[in-house]
C-alpha cells in the first residue's frame, strides 16, 4: 500500500521529535557529566594542595609564577575596565538620585555598586577571559603532546603538579585584582560625580561611610575568590580533556571562556540571594 501524505507527514514529525529529544537527553546528560567531573577534579585539587602544604611538598614556585602571570595579564585590562565601569555607575546614579533631591547619596549608591557588584564581577570575567584561556591553552597543549600521559607513567601525579599549584595562585590573585578594581571604580565615580555633578566632595565621602561597612567589603573580596575557584577548575577541566589536535586545544579554551563565563554570572546570582536572605539590611 502506499503511504498518504498524512501519514508520511506523521513519520516525519514523529522521527524530528525522537531526533530532539535524543539531542536533548544528551546534552543534559553531558552537561551533568561535564559537572561531575569538574567538581572531582576541583575536591582533588583541593585535598592534595591541602596535603602538600601539610607535608611542605608544594610547589610554591609554580604557584608564584602563575600568579605573576595573572597579574600581568589582568591588571592593567582590570584598571581600563574600572575607570569606565565607576563612571557610568555614579553618572546614571546620579542622574536618578538627582531628581527626587538626594545629591548627598550619590557616594553611597555609586560606591555600594562599584564594591557589590561591580569590582568581583568585573574580577571574575577578567580571570574567566585571559586566566581561563591561558590555563586552558598551557595544559590542552601539555595533554595532546602527551606530556600528562608521560607524568603519570613517571607516577607524577598531574593534578597535584599542575592544577593545585594554579588553584592556589588564582585564589590568591582574585582578592587583589578585585581590591585595584574596587579602588580604581569608585576614585572613577568620586571623580565623575565632583567634577560632572556638582557634588561635593566631603558629600560623597561622608556618604560613602555612612553606608559602606566591611562586611561589604570582604562580600565582594569572598565573591571574588569564589569566581577564581570557578574559573580555575573549569579551564583546568577543559585544559586536561582536550583532544584532537590543535583544534581540540582551541575548543578546550573556547569552553572554557564560555562556561567560566556562565558560571560566574550563576554564581554572583546565587550568592546575592542568599545574602539577600539572611542580611536583608545589609544589602538594602
Amino acid at each position: 500500500m502506499r503511504s498518504t501524505p498524512d501519514s508520511t507527514d506523521e513519520s516525519e514529525k514523529g522521527t524530528a521529535t525522537r531526533v530532539l529529544r535524543a539531542n536533548v537527553s544528551d546534552t543534559v546528560l553531558s552537561g551533568l557529566a561535564t559537572l561531575g567531573r569538574s567538581l572531582r577534579l576541583g575536591a582533588e585539587a583541593t585535598g592534595a594542595g591541602t596535603s602538600d602544604m601539610a607535608r611542605m611538598r608544594f610547589h610554591w614556585r609554580e604557584a608564584m609564577r602563575q600568579a605573576w602571570f595573572l597579574i600581568t595579564v589582568t591588571a592593567i585590562p582590570g584598571v581600563l575596565m574600572a575607570i569606565p565601569f565607576g563612571v557610568i555607575v555614579s553618572a546614571q546614579v546620579g542622574n536618578i538620585v538627582r531628581q527626587i533631591g538626594a545629591d548627598s547619596l550619590i557616594g553611597a549608591a555609586g560606591g555600594l555598586g562599584v564594591i557589590k557588584q561591580g569590582a568581583p564581577l568585573a574580577t571574575g570575567l577578567l580571570l574567566g577571559g585571559a586566566g581561563a584561556a591561558a590555563i586552558a591553552a598551557d595544559l590542552g597543549a601539555r595533554t595532546i603532546r602527551e606530556e600528562v600521559d608521560a607524568m603519570r607513567v613517571m607516577g607524577i601525579d598531574p593534578v597535584r603538579r599542575l592544577v593545585a599549584p594554579r588553584m592556589v595562585a588564582m585564589v590568591a590573585v582574585a582578592p587583589l585584582i578585585n581590591i585595584l578594581i574596587l579602588v580604581t571604580g569608585v576614585t572613577a565615580g568620586y571623580v565623575m560625580a565632583v567634577m560632572a555633578l556638582g557634588v561635593t566632595p566631603g558629600s560623597y565621602w561622608e556618604s560613602f561611610g555612612a553606608f559602606t561597612t566591611p562586611f561589604d567589603v570582604w562580600v565582594s573580596l569572598i565573591k571574588s575568590m569564589i569566581f577564581g575557584l570557578l574559573v580555575v577548575v573549569i579551564a583546568c577541566q577543559r585544559g586536561l580533556e582536550a583532544k584532537g589536535g590543535p583544534r581540540g586545544v582551541a575548543d578546550g579554551v573556547n569552553a572554557a571562556v564560555i562556561l567560566s563565563v556562565v558560571s560566574i554570572a550563576v554564581a554572583n546570582t546565587a550568592i546575592t540571594q542568599v545574602i539577600t536572605m539572611f542580611f536583608p539590611t545589609r544589602m538594602a
